[in-house]
């Protein structure tokens, strides 16, 4: 919301009007799609993507890493139009995701929890959803190696310890945490996290790996490397996302400004990378081999 104030302040009155009422109706628009996406919805799944070529709903269920982001986004709906069926499934979806709450095998708790009882706590709280996001944040303490300085990504082969730059933005839920809990464990995990990520996972022009692999017993780093990306060298531009908002988030919860000049760093990396589009949309990976017919980000999730 402050993007779009900060965006209508560089345009005459009648823009302002003009873009105004384009946001108002794609938000409109949104909101239409999501009942719709209700009504094709069984059971306790979640909506994934959609098969154009099937015409098929693929969905998911609780446990995978985006299961948040149609109870979230159902939230900021919600709070925007105020429609109060769009609250009301925004509750039911968020409810199916309590049982994540106690789950230690993924790193995605911040994106999980946080998109869904993250909002709803945030715009129509509830006795037990404090504790149940505490308990979230728990549960993704359990992953913190303080040899390594890191919460854990994957699970792997003894004696590895794979760490995404995803990671950055599970942070915000333990910044929560200490906040409400006054309980400096879960601040002192995600500043720790976001030191080693800082010094292990940046290239020298500001570009960051997608996975690295320490030591499990000495925290030593064995492999720069990715899984998403286009090589293991390669800038994948979702990953490049994910760092720019850990960092300007760890820079809110803790004034330290090394935050924001990493965060100002990777923004530069983005915004003046010569292979960026002309309309601003990142190719799925700055390096990709086939620029610039490669796909844009936003296509990235369904490759």
């Amino acid at each position: 919301m402050l993007s779009t104030l900060v965006f209508l302040t560089s345009f005459s009155q009648g823009d302002k009007k003009e873009m105004q009422k384009l946001i108002d109706d794609n938000m409109r628009s949104a909101a239409m799609q999501y009942k719709y996406m209700r009504t094709i919805l069984s059971g306790d799944k979640l909506p994934r993507s959609y098969d154009s070529v099937k015409n098929q709903l693929i969905t998911s269920g609780s446990d995978w890493w985006c299961s948040g982001f149609y109870p979230g986004t159902l939230w900021y709906l919600y709070e925007y139009t105020k429609d109060k069926s769009l609250m009301a499934e925004a509750l039911r979806s968020t409810s199916l995701l309590e049982k994540e709450k106690n789950n230690t095998g993924t790193h995605d708790l911040g994106f999980m929890m946080g998109c869904s009882y993250g909002n709803a706590n945030r715009i129509e709280p509830k006795p037990g959803y404090k504790e149940i996001l505490l308990t979230s944040a728990r549960s993704l303490s359990t992953r913190f190696n303080p040899k390594v300085g890191c919460i854990k990504s994957w699970d792997s082969k003894t004696g590895d310890f794979l760490v995404i730059i995803d990671n950055m933005m599970n942070l915000e839920l333990l910044f929560w945490a200490t906040k409400v809990s006054g309980d400096s464990s879960f601040y002192k995990i995600a500043v720790t996290h976001a030191n080693t990520t800082l010094k292990n996972h940046f290239r020298s022009d500001n570009s960051s790996y997608h996975v690295l692999n320490y030591d499990e017993q000495t925290g030593a780093v064995k492999e720069k490397k990715t899984a998403q990306g286009a090589a293991n060298e390669s800038a994948w531009a979702r990953g490049q996302a994910w760092g720019l908002y850990g960092y300007t988030v760890t820079y809110r919860e803790t004034k330290d400004p090394i935050y924001l000049e990493q965060a100002k760093k990777i923004a530069n990396f983005i915004v003046l990378n010569p292979n960026l589009p002309l309309d601003g949309i990142p190719y799925w990976d700055f390096n990709a081999p086939n620029i610039p017919n490669a796909l844009p980000s936003s296509s990235e999730i369904s490759r």
